[in-house]
């Protein structure tokens, strides 16, 4: 948890109260975290209990003229202001990576250029992975962008996979989403080398379930004619401007459109819209992918609205980003 850092950092600003915010994995080291800043500063800490699902979703803003610094654990800054000062702690996960890469190897063996992605929790053994493919014969590419990490992606944002030459990409960590964006973004062969269950999954038959589903959802929004337009209050989700565009372009449909803002989009928040046949998300690209089982009435990201409306083709279906230099648009 790299407690000295995080105490040095609190006596170096004199902060007399600090917040704390965790992702859900982490949270049972909450309390014995904040024992240890109070004895050993002259703090007061405040433990965020909300849900947290990312840099983005940062509680400098509830703890705006409470705290005078929030010690955020788990993720990658991101090029976001925040209300009041904000301590980015990246936890880094201690799994061994090096019995699922022996494995790997003989479902690579076709291929001589790989690229390399994971998420915040590996990055710190990314050179080390590219090492050993490369022992191994093969050629590694890391990709990069502004906003993200050499080799990173992000639930919201894989700009640092896209025009990378290689002929298949090697996702290291847990999960489907975001092996499943670097396969729609790149329409290239995917491997997602999960390290805590030692399992290797090619992305290709697993995406074509997916976008079945999403199909499906889309078929069923273009009977809609009366819509809701979520918009987060989260700083790194909040995307009004587009909101306020797909309302207009709605209308202009002779459609009804509505824009509900929220802080955390469920399905019980929804369920005082009845009248409401389907709703466009502008928040969080993952919601309407990972969570759609659970919504009764459509649930459609902003390119999804594009096909119903018959401004883009099945074909080129896309997943939504949040580019955060473009998050206002």
């Amino acid at each position: 948890m790299d407690v000295e850092r995080v105490i040095k950092k609190i006596n170096s600003r004199d902060a007399r109260t600090v917040g704390l915010q965790f992702p859900e994995g982490l949270k049972m080291q909450a309390v014995k975290l904040a024992k240890k800043i109070e004895e050993e500063t002259n703090a007061t800490v405040i433990i965020s209990g909300d849900p947290c699902f990312g840099a983005c979703d940062v509680s400098d803003s509830k703890m705006k003229g409470i705290v005078d610094l929030v010690i955020h654990y788990g993720h990658t800054a991101l090029p976001l202001k925040y209300e009041v000062p904000v301590y980015f702690v990246e936890a880094f996960s201690n799994v061994r990576i090096k019995p699922i890469l022996n494995e790997c190897l003989e479902k690579i063996e076709d291929y001589s250029k790989i690229a390399l992605v994971t998420t915040t929790q590996h990055l710190h053994v990314l050179n080390e992975i590219k090492d050993y493919l490369e022992d191994n014969g093969k050629e590694v590419v890391l990709g990069s962008s502004k906003s993200t990490r050499k080799g990173q992606v992000l639930g919201c944002n894989f700009s640092s996979i896209k025009n990378l030459d290689a002929e298949i990409y090697l996702f290291i960590g847990s999960g489907s989403f975001h092996p499943l964006g670097i396969y729609l973004f790149t329409k290239s062969p995917v491997l997602a080398l999960d390290p805590y269950n030692g399992e290797i999954r090619e992305m290709g038959d697993f995406a074509d379930r997916i976008l079945r589903i999403r199909f499906a959802r889309i078929t069923k929004a273009k009977e809609a004619k009366k819509w809701g337009i979520i918009v987060s209050s989260k700083e790194g989700q909040y995307r009004m401007n587009l909101a306020k565009a797909i309302k207009k372009e709605l209308e202009d449909l002779n459609m009804e459109a509505y824009i509900i803002m929220v802080d955390n989009v469920n399905p019980d928040i929804l369920l005082p819209y009845m009248d409401l046949e389907a709703f466009v998300v502008t928040a969080c690209p993952r919601i309407a992918i990972d969570d759609s089982q659970m919504y009764k009435k459509p649930l459609i990201t902003p390119q999804e609205l594009e096909i119903v409306l018959n401004k883009r083709e099945w074909e080129k279906y896309q997943l939504d980003e949040i580019l955060f230099h473009e998050r206002y648009k």
